[in-house]
């Protein structure tokens, strides 16, 4: 089974997004729901080189429920953590996610998936 590897899952909401990613950092989430036998449901996948808080919050009149998060060491590891995620749960497919990750500007970093 697949998983995110995130904390949460948690309430999509101003307060619960800063008291539960309280550290300006590099990072990756998820979007979706959460269905009645408890499982959360990902919908979309995401990530910020900067700060993971402040990028969640800008999803929180989306129309998303519930978010999962993870801190990342730096703005690298957080893309490679988008891309795996991304595949892993069916790209644009499956996902809300229109098209795959984009690197960060400046960089020539590839998918550790598809090497996009």
């Amino acid at each position: 089974m697949v998983t995110l590897g995130m904390n949460g899952p948690y309430v999509l909401e101003d307060r619960e997004v800063s008291r539960q990613v309280n550290r300006t950092s590099p990072g990756n989430y998820g979007l979706g729901y959460i269905k009645e036998d408890g499982s959360f449901v990902v919908q979309f996948v995401g990530r910020s080189d900067y700060d993971v808080n402040n990028r969640l919050q800008s999803w929180v009149s989306s129309g998303y429920k519930y978010f999962k998060y993870s801190y990342a060491s730096h703005a690298k590891a957080a893309f490679d953590k988008e891309c795996c995620t991304y595949h892993d749960f069916g790209a644009n497919e499956k996902l809300d996610n229109k098209s795959h990750p984009e690197r960060a500007a400046g960089t020539r970093w590839k998918c550790p998936v598809c090497g996009k």
